[in-house]
């Protein structure tokens, strides 16, 4: 039997190891998890017994999942296998005790270190059994933990896709348990901020379509006259709290790309239960403007009532265009008018919604982060669908994971202070016109680059399966906060200095060192620096 023992950064196939990177030790700090991955080849088809005396060792499991092929004309060379159609590793499954080795290909193994704070810091030896072989990684832990989280990180949490994929019913038991498990996968990752439904989001839906009703705000009209109920709403929080979620996000109230109608907003009537807004509502009548104002001060008193006004920021409209200005603009106005109290941030590229005051907290693309860095009081960025081009950061499965995890510094290097992504766990086509299943289709119906709508996967028995990308990008997390307590002991110029050492370009979005080695030796050298004495 073959092993070989690789960084977190590379990836295995049956036939080949891309991006190939041994290691011998890994390091971290007191209460940080750190991965690394085996790979394994025989020359007989067994079944091996996996173990290891390590009791903060979890293996899995790497499945493959099918990508498909990415037009070499939208694209950079910054990919895998050339970004060819074919199965590629990603999702990760605990292992029990055994795992199938077939004859001559490799297998890989995830093995995931956390010390969760119960280690005092210096050297372990982590050994694993598989087989009769045993191989040692040795665990460096630095005398040093990390603080609060302090990037506000969310990926778009769609509940609708959990009830649909799982077929229970919106808010039954199932449902809430099931929401709960996802939840709590998000919070083990670094995802403090949660997309919240008070009506059922507007985001990737046809025109003239509608996705299943999730919204957690219960509505009431009679004539002109609206009451609200937020029992649901409350309980949504109170799974949140119980994860450990940070940050509450009012999913938008207007439709995406451009802010011209409603988003599907169901009430009892006296016709009785029905939409009452819609894809066929005017965002600027008077109409729903007169319901916005009537919700808004029940909905604050709410927050208020429960103690989350620090927590809770508001959606406008998601990704506005150019020629969407003056639509964007007036559904702005009402925000700040109704909601003036709370942070109101949207996504968007285009520099002039902020320039000319229309948006105060623009979440930029990456690829315009240069636009925005330095201007605006709060630097947040996000990806979508692209970048494809100039070595941009991004977590589609054919890209190297290098390219995922270069984000933590990236973000360090701008001062961004939140990250963004739309898709936590969208298991519909593109326009949410049908579902999927994620392990067989991870393109959105061949609608976006493979791996953009999730990184999560949906398990048997209602819980999370994590991805090789969701672990890398928590650890870009990492090093992204690593760099801020360094920054907190030596100042942010000394940090850059160390971060940039050696570099002809200091690190921007598009230039950085594609070396896993390069990443690997510099996050061991901010962690020497958190524990030397000054």
């Amino acid at each position: 039997m073959e092993i070989k023992i690789l960084s977190s950064l590379s990836k295995v196939f049956p036939d080949e190891i891309c991006c190939k990177y041994e290691i011998n030790s890994i390091s971290c700090l007191k209460n940080e998890s750190v991965s690394f991955q085996l790979a394994v080849k025989s020359d007989d088809n067994i079944t091996a017994d996996i173990s290891s005396d390590c009791e903060y060792l979890k293996i899995y499991n790497e499945k493959y999942v099918p990508a498909s092929r990415l037009d070499p004309e939208k694209r950079d060379n910054y990919f895998i296998r050339n970004a060819e159609s074919g199965d590629y590793p990603d999702v990760l499954i605990p292992v029990c005790s055994e795992i199938e080795i077939n004859s001559g290909i490799w297998v890989p193994v995830w093995c995931e270190f956390q010390p969760d704070g119960k280690l005092k810091a210096g050297e372990y030896d982590i050994n694993i059994k598989i087989g009769n072989e045993k191989i040692t990684v040795k665990a460096e832990i630095e005398d040093c933990s990390f603080d609060c989280q302090q990037l506000i990180c969310t990926h778009w949490f769609h509940s609708d896709c959990l009830a649909s994929y799982y077929g229970v019913d919106v808010f039954s038991d199932e449902y809430w348990q099931i929401v709960e498990n996802f939840m709590k996968t998000a919070v083990e990752h670094g995802i403090n901020m949660i997309l919240t439904p008070l009506f059922t989001p507007p985001l990737d839906t046809e025109v003239g379509g509608e996705r299943p009703t999730v919204q957690l705000v219960d509505v009431k009209r009679r004539g002109y006259k609206y009451t609200f109920g937020f029992e649901k709403l409350k309980k949504w929080i109170e799974t949140a709290d119980r994860c450990g979620m940070k940050y509450f996000e009012m999913s938008h109230l207007y439709t995406q790309w451009g802010a011209r109608h409603a988003p599907k907003i169901m009430a009892e009537t006296l016709d009785g239960y029905k939409r009452i807004f819609g894809w066929e509502t005017d965002a600027h009548g008077q109409g729903y403007s007169n319901f916005l104002r009537q919700f808004a001060p029940e909905l604050i008193k709410f927050i208020d009532e429960n103690g989350i006004r620090d927590r809770c920021v508001f959606h406008t409209s998601d990704e506005p265009q150019p020629a969407d200005y003056f639509s964007y603009k007036k559904s702005a106005a009402l925000m700040k008018e109704l909601f003036g109290d709370f942070k109101r941030m949207d996504a968007m590229s285009h520099y002039t919604f902020f320039e000319k005051g229309v948006s105060e907290y623009p979440i930029t693309n990456i690829m315009s982060i240069e636009k925005f860095a330095g201007k605006v009081p709060e630097l947040w960025t996000y990806y979508c669908c692209n970048p494809l081009t100039d070595n941009l950061p991004n977590r589609f499965i054919t890209m190297p994971l290098m390219r995922t995890r270069i984000l933590g510094f990236i973000m360090y290097a701008y001062d961004v202070k939140g990250f963004l992504h739309w898709g936590y766990n969208f298991y519909f086509s593109q326009y949410s016109k049908r579902k999927v299943d994620p392990f067989t289709e991870t393109d959105a119906g061949g609608n976006f680059p493979s791996g953009d709508s999730f990184v999560v996967y949906p398990a048997p028995d209602g819980t999370a399966y994590t991805s090789l990308r969701l672990k890398v990008f928590y650890d870009a997390i990492h090093d992204y906060e690593a760099l801020r307590m360094l920054e907190k002991k030596i100042g942010r110029e000394k940090t850059l200095e160390i971060l940039n050492k050696d570099l002809d370009t200091p690190i921007n979005a598009k230039e950085y060192p594609h070396s896993e080695k390069w990443l690997t030796d510099k996050r061991r050298e901010i962690n020497k620096q958190l524990t030397i004495d000054n």
